[in-house]
């Protein structure tokens, strides 16, 4: 039926000589259809919603509007091309009555009207005058409109088109009293079927919703049908006409609008069927259906099905937590546990309403696929399915060996081999047997036995199936030469220093010349912005592999602060970006302390130098005296700002690193140092950048600034052009457009914790800094939930 519908659309658009493709014609007509169910006149009014996947196949607005119209007038008059012969046969014999009557002549009525309103426009009489009239500026597009010719062989196949559809929905009406074992009459499914799509046209709001079950079941009543039989027949027959169709509809949103949901939706999907499942396994089943299922299927195979349905239902309640992390192995247990339970409800007592439940997840499942993707390693699911599969073995020979050689008093049975494979079995999955008494304690301590192993086994593999591996790894000190020797020719960021850093991984791909730096956490695998590349394709192939190798052990990547020319490399890929701050960068030729924009820089400085404050350039190495006095200061920084080191796009003090740099000190009078700054490579053409900042709490206001004027002076006189100043985190969100981007800028100026930002946003302002935007790069929307925490995993020095 919804193939058809794309099809019918797909025709509309080639009679008004244009061409889209098939998946988008019959996204159009599920969207389509999903808001006329919501809108008054949805059939007209819905036409405007939702065409950008056609407007981007280079299609006019106005061929849009042409084709739909068209579409939706090609299928009321259909509907009453085929509603006229039907109801003449009903007048004939007797089973028509007035208001089925009157409701055909409506709708004759109606597409009399729309015809004639058309020709009024086209031959621009008297309604294109009046509309003309009324808004001037629709001339023009209604003169486009009319400018569009038809292509008759077209027209032919879209009305064609439209009577299979009626013809196939009378089928429906048709087949719904065979499935429910009713008298089938292939004349009275057409006779309700046009009283229903009348109902349809002439009817205002929610697509003839009510009207439709009503006027059906109304007229199946007076073709003999009993009222619950004209209703059941009326509400199987719409599942697939009309709710199946809405629900496809919302589902074709969720999967073009929003990807976070659909990791979430089939997850808690999961979840609901797996408490359905569980209660209905532990109700009663409705005795009619029961017993109809007794002469096809033994009462043992029925009993073996519900236990089936409420093992899947306990299952599912597990997987559902895997899926929200993304794992492969969840989802193709949730597609198995979903398709294992639509027969199992099906062959416990012919539950078709928790089976059609159990087939819509599993065809969700089925669309979101794509969204889990994180795999285990191989090999060690490979030892561990191997370890289950021969506890589980361990388990089954225990009961067969005990059952076998157990006294016959213990049951009242002398079991033989085969009885002693099929007791443990049944135990050993939970059916049990109501009719194998145990006679003594041991032998219910026996039995329960087997119940609990069989369960721990079980469980066991379960969880050895579904448990994630994540890849841990030690990167080389050769690896680490090389990385180096790779950041010193093709490095070009400030960030490329704390690449080869302490707590990094490298990943160093084969046959390219290039790295990345990363750091793991839960899930994650977190790259410092950039690959270092020799050139975009090296740093290309750097992302596709290391993409690649993070797939392959368990990794979801994402990428922390590229800068902004480096999108385009990420959005070929597939990758999604996220603005997360801005990086300070001041031009050294043009920066003075001068003028009146400066004059409150300036008075800071000058208090500083007044104060009898001065400042000192330590080349290195660094005297032993000296580490002593700035180790103090940092830690009297981290103390009174209660901070601990954080890494991973900054350093930390250490002391090695620290000796062998340049260091700017300002110290008091009494020599003693009160606030400090390190030099650090930067791989930019012409800039510098400085890491760590620090100072004393003794320290007066503006020594921060006087410490920094003195850096830019120092770097001045070597020739650099620029002076990285660093990140400021979520800052010049100007012009937010996501959920996501306004609700960061909404933290940022109203939530307090968030001050601190802004305080070194305004701290790096007074230097009138250009700004370069700075991203996030990851895949899934959903990952951007997981991502905050992995961050702050990842700057902590003790994250392994």
């Amino acid at each position: 039926y919804i193939v058809l519908q794309g099809v019918m659309y797909k025709l509309a658009f080639a009679s008004v000589r244009t061409s889209v493709t098939f998946p988008s014609a019959i996204l159009l007509y599920l969207k389509r259809n999903l808001i006329s169910i919501f809108m008054p006149a949805g059939g007209v009014t819905s036409l405007a919603f939702f065409m950008g996947d056609i407007e981007k196949q280079n299609i006019p607005r106005t061929k849009i509007y042409f084709a739909s119209s068209l579409y939706a007038f090609i299928g009321m008059l259909t509907a009453g091309l085929m509603a006229l012969p039907i109801f003449i046969y009903g007048i004939v014999e007797g089973i028509t009555g007035d208001g089925e009557i009157m409701a055909l002549a409506f709708l004759v009525i109606l597409i009399i009207l729309l015809f004639l309103m058309y020709r009024s426009v086209v031959r621009k009489k008297l309604l294109y005058r009046i509309v003309i009239r009324i808004v001037p500026s629709a001339e023009v597009y209604i003169d486009e409109i009319i400018s569009h010719t038809i292509n008759v062989r077209y027209l032919i196949y879209t009305i064609g088109t439209s009577v299979t559809i009626d013809l196939v929905c009378i089928g429906l009406v048709y087949l719904s009293m065979v499935a429910l074992g009713i008298k089938a009459s292939l004349p009275f499914a057409m006779m309700s079927y046009v009283t229903g799509i009348i109902a349809i046209n002439v009817s205002p709001f929610m697509k003839g919703l009510g009207a439709v079950e009503i006027s059906m079941s109304f007229v199946l009543t007076r073709l003999g049908y009993t009222n619950v039989e004209a209703v059941t027949i009326t509400l199987l027959y719409r599942f697939f006409e009309f709710w199946l169709p809405m629900i496809v509809g919302a589902l074709s949103f969720l999967l073009k609008i929003n990807k976070l949901l659909m990791r979430i939706i089939p997850a808690l999907l999961i979840f609901g069927l797996g408490i359905i499942n569980i209660i209905s396994a532990i109700t009663p089943a409705i005795a009619a259906r029961l017993h109809r299922l007794e002469e096809f299927i033994p009462f043992d195979a029925i009993a073996a099905s519900n236990y089936l349905v409420l093992i899947a239902g306990a299952l599912m309640l597990l997987t559902a937590v895997f899926m929200l992390r993304g794992l492969r192995s969840a989802w193709w247990i949730a597609l198995i546990l979903s398709a294992a339970s639509c027969i199992g409800h099906l062959t416990k007592a012919i539950d078709y309403e928790e089976a059609t439940v159990a087939l819509i997840i599993f065809i969700i499942l089925i669309f979101s696929r794509k969204e889990y993707n994180i795999r285990g390693n191989p090999r060690l699911h490979t030892i561990g399915i191997w370890s289950a599969v021969l506890t589980i073995i361990a388990v089954l020979i225990y009961g067969t060996i005990g059952f076998y050689y157990l006294d016959a008093k213990q049951f009242g049975i002398n079991f033989n081999m085969w009885q002693s494979i099929v007791y443990t079995i049944r135990y050993f999955v939970f059916i049990g047997n109501p009719g194998l008494v145990p006679h003594s304690h041991f032998t219910r301590y026996f039995l329960v036995s087997i119940s609990i192993s069989g369960f721990i086994s079980l469980a066991f593999l379960f969880y050895t199936i579904l448990r994630p591996y994540f890849y841990r790894e030690q990167t080389s000190p050769e690896e680490f030469d090389k990385a180096k020797q790779l950041v010193t020719s093709h490095g070009n960021s400030a960030l490329d220093y704390f690449k080869t850093y302490f707590d990094k991984l490298i990943f160093i791909p084969e046959n390219t010349n290039g790295f990345i730096s990363y750091r793991t956490a839960g899930s994650f695998a977190v790259a410092l912005e950039n690959p270092v590349a020799e050139n975009p394709v090296s740093m290309q192939e750097c992302i596709t592999k290391f993409d690649r190798f993070c797939f392959d052990n368990g990794y979801i990547t994402a990428y922390y602060r590229v800068p902004e020319e480096s999108l385009p490399l990420y959005w070929d890929l597939s990758k999604k970006s996220l603005f997360i701050g801005q990086e300070a960068i001041v031009d050294l030729n043009n920066f003075t302390l001068s003028g009146v924009r400066n004059k409150a820089l300036r008075n800071a400085i000058n208090k500083v130098v007044e104060s009898g404050f001065r400042s000192t350039v330590n080349t290195p190495p660094l005297k032993d005296g000296l580490m002593q006095k700035i180790k103090a200061v940092s830690d009297e920084w981290l103390r009174s700002m209660q901070r601990d080191e954080i890494v991973f796009s900054q350093g930390m003090f250490i002391w090695n690193e620290i000796k062998n740099q340049t260091v700017i000190t300002v110290e008091n009078y009494e020599e003693r140092v009160i606030a400090f700054l390190n030099i650090i490579p930067d791989y930019a053409p012409g800039e510098a950048t400085y890491d760590l900042i620090r100072k004393t709490d003794e320290c007066p206001h503006g020594v921060l600034d006087f410490l920094l004027a003195e850096l830019f002076k120092y770097l001045k006189s070597l020739n650099y052009s620029t002076v990285n100043l660093g990140f400021a985190p979520m800052s010049g969100l100007d012009d937010p457009h996501t959920f996501t981007e306004k609700t960061m800028r909404f933290a940022y100026e109203r939530i307090r914790s968030f001050s601190q930002f802004r305080g070194l946003r305004f701290f790096k302002e007074k230097f009138f800094p250009v700004w370069k935007n700075k991203y996030l790069i990851y895949s899934n929307d959903y990952d951007l939930l997981q991502i905050p925490a992995a961050l702050s995993k990842v700057i902590k020095p003790g994250n392994e």
